[in-house]
Parts: structure tokens; C-alpha cells; sequence
């Protein structure tokens, strides 16, 4: 089977991505107008969640659900993976199921490239280990667009846990190829030490790294660092770099404060600005819909439909 892959923003050319962003907004008035979207042929697609999920798999199975796909929902407890079987013998299994795509969540780093090598047809990686979370990226930037009006020659500050998240380092790799400036806030411990490693700057200091910042994106904090010695405690944490109705007085007076979920209230965010009028963060579970839209009629270019207004 002939089709595309949606597997790492970093490997995506400038010109794909705004093109899977303008199809989201084309899908998104589409659907808010009549309730519907334009439907090609009928497809049946495979959405795979090793990992536990409540965004993402949802707003996979609603945009499915939109195009007018049949999904086949699969996951690693009681399947064959718990008897033994390897991911790519799985794989294997599904491709000569007939499914004609696969959506997976894997707790791997290139899980979803080996879905991709082994599977012959088009696959959308919803989430892989500590490398990429593409469609998460996606659905930020049409938020961002929406909130700001452009999605070039802004300022974006990550604050928290890059190390360890797949969503910072696919939104640093698409907010700096479309010409934004892409700041990495948070502990030593938790940001890169080598700026060459991600298109950002390094700053420690929460305060000066938000300084005049147009959009702040807060990083769930992993309780699981305190115990492996990188974090002293959450109360430490939050003093530090807690973004608040206090702190982001230090970006800009218009930006806007987005999270991809789940939230740690008081911890990385306080309620005053995750509910606040600068918040994004319920546009961009409503937007990661219509990305994912986006991203399941993409890999099946040759069947798209016309969406343009």
C-alpha cells in the first residue's frame, strides 16, 4: 500500500507542516459549520496505545469518527504482546488483518518508525518514549495561530521538563522551523545542557526566560524525578518556576499560557492562569481533534477531498 507517514516533526519539510495546519483549520470551520466533514472513500485504521491515554486517544477516535473512518482499538494488556510476542511479529499480524493504517502510542523511542518499516502502509506516531509527539505539536500550532494570528517571529517559552518530554521537543522542532524564537526553561537537571542538541536557548532563571515571551507552555512535571535525584521536591519546583498570576507578568501583556495535559494544579500552573483569559489550554484538546483529521486524510492523499473555503 502506497501512503505517507506522520512520525517525527523533525524529519516533516516547513512546507508539509503548514500544509497539515491549513487542512486542520479547513476541517475545523467544516465541522463547526455543518457538523460534519467531507468524506473520501471509507478507510479502516488501526489506533495502537501501548501507553495509557486520554487526549490523544479520544481525539483520534473523534476525528476517525469526523472523516467517517472505521477504527480498530488495540492495546498491549491482553493481546498477544502480554504472551510474549514481539512489536514487530504485532505489526506483522495487523498488516495482514487489512487494517490501512496504524495509529500507535508506544513507551519506546522509534516504536513508530518500526511500525512504519514493518508495516508497508501509513502510520500516524501518536507518542513514542521520549522522542516525538508530532500531532500534539500540530494541534499547539493551529491553537497558536488562532490565539495570535501568525505562526512566525514569536516568542516561545517551554517551561519545565524538557528532558523528558516528546511535546517540547516536537513543538521546538515546528515553532523554530516556522521562524519562531524557542526558549527551554526549567532546573538544570531537567533542560538540555548542549544547545545544539534542539533548535532552543537554555534559560534557568524562569523570570528572564519569559521575558517577553508570547506564548508560555508549561510542561507536566514528572513526580517521578524527585525520586531519581533530579529534583529536591515539588515544593522547590514550584517556588522556582511555577507559572502563575505572579510570574507571567514577565512575557508579554497578550501572551497566552498553553499545557498539552494532564495538569498538575498548583504545581506547574496555578488556577488562576490555567483558567484564565490567557489560557489556550481547552483549545488545543478541541484543535488536537482536527489535526488528527488533518494528519488521517494526509497519508491518504491520493483520496482527499476538497475542504478549501
Amino acid at each position: 500500500m502506497n501512503g505517507k507517514n506522520v512520525l517525527a516533526i523533525r524529519t516533516l519539510d516547513k512546507g508539509v507542516i503548514q500544509q497539515l495546519v491549513d487542512i486542520a483549520g479547513d476541517l475545523k470551520r467544516e465541522v463547526l459549520t455543518n457538523g460534519w466533514a467531507p468524506r473520501a472513500r471509507r478507510r479502516t485504521i488501526g489506533l495502537l496505545f501501548f501507553e495509557n491515554s486520554t487526549r490523544t486517544r479520544v481525539s483520534f477516535e473523534q476525528a476517525a469518527n469526523y472523516l467517517g473512518y472505521t477504527t480498530v482499538n488495540f492495546s498491549g494488556s491482553g493481546s498477544s504482546l502480554s504472551k510474549g510476542e514481539t512489536l514487530k511479529d504485532t505489526i506483522l499480524t495487523l498488516k495482514h488483518e487489512r487494517l490501512e493504517a496504524l495509529v500507535i502510542r508506544h513507551s519506546s523511542s522509534g516504536a513508530a518508525n518500526l511500525a512504519a518499516e514493518y508495516f508497508g502502509g501509513p502510520v500516524i506516531n501518536a507518542g513514542d518514549g521520549l522522542h516525538e509527539h508530532p500531532t500534539q505539536a500540530l494541534g499547539d500550532a493551529l491553537t497558536i495561530l488562532e490565539r495570535k494570528g501568525t505562526l512566525t517571529g514569536l516568542k516561545i517559552a517551554i517551561v519545565g521538563d524538557v528532558n523528558h518530554s516528546r511535546v517540547a521537543r516536537s513543538n521546538a522542532w515546528l515553532l523554530s522551523k516556522l521562524g519562531n524564537e524557542v526558549r527551554f526553561i526549567g532546573p538544570r537537571t531537567l533542560v538540555p545542557t548542549h544547545s545544539s542538541f534542539l533548535p532552543a536557548s537554555t534559560h534557568l532563571d524562569l523570570r528572564s526566560g519569559l521575558a517577553g515571551a508570547d506564548v508560555v507552555m508549561c510542561l507536566r512535571l514528572q513526580r517521578e524525578r524527585m525520586e531519581d535525584g533530579m529534583l529536591s521536591s515539588v515544593g522547590e519546583y514550584t517556588r522556582l518556576y511555577q507559572v502563575n498570576r505572579t510570574t507571567i507578568r514577565a512575557a508579554a501583556s497578550e501572551a497566552i499560557v498553553m499545557h498539552p495535559g494532564p495538569l498538575n494544579r498548583g504545581v506547574e500552573i496555578d488556577d488562576f492562569t490555567a483558567d484564565g483569559p490567557q489560557s489556550a489550554i481547552l483549545d488545543q484538546v478541541t484543535n488536537g481533534i482536527f489535526v488528527r483529521m488533518a494528519a488521517m486524510q494526509w497519508i491518504f492523499e491520493s483520496d482527499q477531498v476538497e475542504v478549501l473555503a
